[in-house]
């Protein structure tokens, strides 16, 4: 798509080359003190309330900004698709545009703001870089497209995904029109990721953005030490628009609490730092602003104040060599020769008293089983943790675990915490899973995370194992942890399900472990499907107990269950036949996929652990 550049960007550019330059302050502050909840798409609002957006904007130009930011921060196609507004991504961009043009009358400059996306990009989400280059290109051209002077890309708090949005907004404005480029920072100066300043202001400076900074973050204090540690790495024009500390909840409402004195105070030092575009960010008011316009009039900044030079910061180590598979754990070293492996699944107990899933525990040790596998708040259930109920069954029963670790209840940083602590206990072998959603159980109301799904959590073990962060950054040391994978052969949407699995074995998946499988079928059209993936494949053994059991497993967990054996378990007249029934089927599904897969997980209906025993019987391998 051509674009056209206004004069008035030309002019921008221009003015930025010999002075120092204001932006406004935060729009969503002011919509949210004008009565609007913050539950609502406040980009919309240039569409059904645009006399209120129009009015902040001028509150900004009457305060002394000589740039306007459009209120489009979060017009994107996701985020406006999370609303149901992905249709007017046009509209509601091109009269953001217009509102901020009206109320400049001529005079502050119109900014197009361009804020993240609100998904994980590869490797912790499903969207790629490729699609996230390609999104914020569509809402880059609709702001470009009606006339805007520059482009501040804002809030930013993944280094990845800000270069996609970069080079998206480059490619679509051309070569004249101003791109500001500005992440957010923590309370010590680093991304979410943990990258530190050297490293994003190196990689920033080789973008084709024109100015380059910080804002949000913590407030002004932590956005000045950044800025002048930028200074010194960077020889791009900075910029710093930092919130107005972080906010205080004050009878139900989140108040920000740094006075516009205290605000200015921090511009001077900003100013003399070098920055050549300074506002504010979530917090600040118009207020703000008028006094952060008067301190850069009283300010006369010389150019040659400003010593530039450009550092190498130190290389890092690109992280450790993995540990050999077969030396991670006794699982791991079966799974390396190739033997056949057999596990059975106790869930963790509901209260205090474990013994009952230790006893259990003892018993599959005592008939060749080689290890537990304990999953995560299965069926979105309130248990004690997988972690916990693993380190008692090592302990306690003198047996392997295997540990499903999910990611609906943990934020990244809470991921992290606990993937290095399951290592620390001598907790080594994991199964990677999204988990279910928490209206499948109990506690409807519960609030999930989902930060990441079981793609990005692999990545995140992979980098572990290496040494390094979620941030990618050195450790000091490794862990040494079996990454498992789950997979579904009778899912709805195969093709779905193939790519998702191939993503985890690219992630750094090494065995995967199936849903139960009734369908010898289904599981050889799997098999066909991965045979060019050469990791170990556990399949799914669960021994019906009842025919409400078998209908339970096909309507409500959408596992096929051949009509032969809905039969046999229909035509057992009392529950211990049905049980018999039940294992005399799953033993012929074992026997079955002996030689097709690497191994079998055992489910153990309602505590029964001798029900997956028996089973297990059909298939134990003879290896010691």
């Amino acid at each position: 798509m051509m674009t056209t550049v206004t004069n008035r960007a030309l002019e921008f550019r221009q003015h930025l080359s010999q002075r120092v330059l204001v932006a406004d302050g935060a729009m969503a502050t002011m919509l949210y003190s004008s009565g609007v909840f913050i539950n609502r798409c406040f980009d919309e609002l240039n569409l059904s309330s645009p006399d209120l957006v129009r009015q902040i904007h001028r509150d900004y130009a009457d305060a002394g900004a000589e740039i306007l930011e459009t209120n489009t921060y979060g017009a994107n196609r996701v985020r406006l698709g999370g609303f149901g507004f992905s249709e007017k991504l046009r509209a509601i961009n091109e009269a953001g545009v217009r509102l901020a043009r009206e109320a400049s009358r001529g005079g502050p400059f119109v900014a197009g703001a361009i804020g993240p996306l609100g998904v994980h990009l590869e490797p912790l989400g499903p969207t790629s870089f490729a699609e996230a280059r390609a999104i914020f290109r569509e809402q880059s051209e609709a702001l470009v497209g009606a006339g805007v002077d520059l482009l501040i890309l804002e809030t930013f708090s993944d280094l990845h995904e800000l270069r996609e949005a970069v080079f998206a907004v480059r490619e679509a404005a051309g070569a004249d029109l101003v791109i500001v480029a500005q992440l957010a920072v923590d309370d010590f100066g680093c991304l979410a990721s943990g990258a530190s300043v050297e490293t994003f202001s190196r990689e920033m400076d080789s973008w084709p953005a024109d100015v380059i900074g910080v804002n949000c973050s913590v407030g002004p204090k932590t956005t000045l030490e950044v800025i002048e540690q930028m200074a010194r790495l960077s020889s791009k024009p900075l910029s710093a628009m930092p919130n107005a500390g972080i906010p205080t909840l004050v009878e139900g409402r989140n108040i920000y609490l740094c006075s516009p004195e205290y605000m200015a105070q921090y511009a001077r030092r900003l100013l003399l730092a070098g920055v050549k575009i300074i506002g504010g960010c979530c917090g600040t008011t118009p207020e703000h602003i008028k006094l952060i316009r008067s301190e850069t009039r009283s300010l006369q900044l010389r150019e040659g104040n400003r010593s530039v030079s450009v550092e190498e910061p130190e290389s890092k180590s690109l992280g450790l060599a993995p540990i050999p598979l077969a030396e991670k754990s006794k699982l791991g070293a079966k799974l390396a020769a190739g033997k056949f492996v057999a596990m059975v699944e106790i869930l963790p107990p509901r209260g205090l008293d474990a013994s009952r899933e230790i006893a259990g525990a003892r018993l599959c040790a005592e008939h060749g089983i080689d290890c537990i596998n304990v999953p995560d708040g299965p069926r979105a259930s309130a248990r004690v943790s997988a972690q916990a109920t693993c380190q008692l069954i090592q302990r306690q029963a003198g047996i392997e675990a295997v540990n499903h670790f999910c990611c609906r209840d943990r934020n990244i940083l809470g991921i992290q915490s606990e993937l290095l602590g399951a290592h620390t206990v001598g907790i080594r072998n994991l199964i990677c899973i999204t988990g279910d959603p928490p209206r499948m159980g109990m506690y409807p109301g519960a609030t999930a995370v989902f930060d990441i799904d079981s793609i990005g959590l692999i990545n995140i073990v992979k980098n572990l194992n290496r040494g390094l962060d979620i941030g990618g950054n050195p450790l000091g040391s490794q862990t040494a942890l079996v990454i498992g994978a789950g997979a579904d052969p009778g899912a709805l949407n195969l093709d779905e399900e193939i790519r998702r699995f191939e993503w985890k074995v690219q992630a750094g998946a090494e065995y995967v472990v199936t849903q139960p499988v009734f369908d010898l079928d289904l599981l050889e059209v799997f098999l066909q499907r991965i045979e060019h993936v050469k990791i170990p494949v556990i399949c799914g053994i669960w021994p019906l107990s009842s025919l409400r059991n078998a209908e339970f497993m096909m309507n409500e967990l959408r596992v096929r269950v051949p009509p032969q054996f809905v039969e046999r378990m229909r035509r057992a007249d009392n529950q211990e036949k049905a049980r018999e029934e039940g294992v005399a089927i799953a033993q012929e599904m074992a026997a079955k996929v002996r030689s097709m897969v690497q191994g079998v997980q055992l489910s153990a209906p309602f505590g029964r652990y001798q029900l997956a025993i028996e089973v297990a019987k059909a298939v134990r391998s003879t290896d010691d």
